[in-house]
């Protein structure tokens, strides 16, 4: 059987390096399940500029950078690059949605996600439920 794979948004990568983050024992206490049923981690380009200015600022340079280190080595990481294409299909959410405040960031995820056919992200953000994902936790 071939293992899922899963979207890891800006809130669970900066809830697992800041232990001061509201979410930090969750995502530390889920994410090794995670790597156990989700062979390959998706996240994208925006998501990564996200996570590192939030690490940036709550935590200085240096674990801002260890948190790229991690992500470029890791071989079950997967970043997708935002291309003109995904950000007009995210504009369309954009407007279409225009009572729900997602980000930018948002709505290129979520286009990636149907594009990819990926249905769990792991996020702390309601949003991804609203758009018909399942989020984890």
């Amino acid at each position: 059987m071939q293992r899922e794979r899963i979207f890891v948004d800006t809130g669970a990568w900066v809830a697992l390096t800041d232990i001061d983050d509201a979410y930090h024992k969750d995502a530390v206490s889920i994410f090794p399940s995670l790597l156990k049923t989700h062979q390959e981690l998706i996240t994208s380009n925006l998501v990564v500029a996200e996570s590192y200015i939030l690490i940036l600022k709550a935590l200085g340079h240096n674990a801002a950078i260890e948190f790229l280190d991690r992500i470029n080595i890791s071989p079950r990481i997967t970043r997708i690059y935002s291309s003109f294409d995904l950000e007009k299909e995210a504009e369309v959410i954009l407007k279409k949605y225009e009572d729900h405040d997602f980000s930018y960031t948002d709505a290129v995820s979520f286009t990636i996600m149907r594009k990819e056919k990926i249905i769990n992200a792991f996020s702390f953000d309601k949003h991804f439920k609203t758009m018909g994902f399942n989020k984890v936790p």
